[in-house]
């Protein structure tokens, strides 16, 4: 999580998100609209990619800190489907939306 964040990437419900890409330039949305980190309560997809173009240090630190987030969540996510016998069904829904599309994909 913190080597693509590094390389300016985010984790998202929808899939990685190259969020250095020129189309995020003026995006006031959050990384993720369905993560309730402090990144994404904070800033927005165009002053991440700023800090990032401009190799500020800062935002690599953000984005770090919201890949871990979204693995920490999946995580408690998928032990919720274990508890629930539904792991399976889990799977199968966040690979469905996580690889919908290559949109995002670099």
């Amino acid at each position: 999580p913190t080597r693509i964040a590094r390389h300016g990437s985010a984790m998202t419900s929808a899939g990685r998100m190259p969020i250095k890409n020129k189309v995020y330039e003026e995006d006031m949305r959050p990384l993720d609209e369905a993560c309730d980190c402090r990144v994404c309560k904070t800033y927005t997809r165009s002053y991440i990619r700023h800090l990032l173009k401009g190799r500020e240090m800062f935002g690599q630190r953000l984005v770090s800190l919201h890949n871990l987030y979204f693995l920490k969540k999946l995580m408690a996510d998928i032990r919720k489907s274990i508890r629930e016998d539904r792991f399976m069904d889990f799977v199968n829904e966040f690979t469905d939306r996580y690889y919908h599309e290559q949109a995002f994909m670099d």
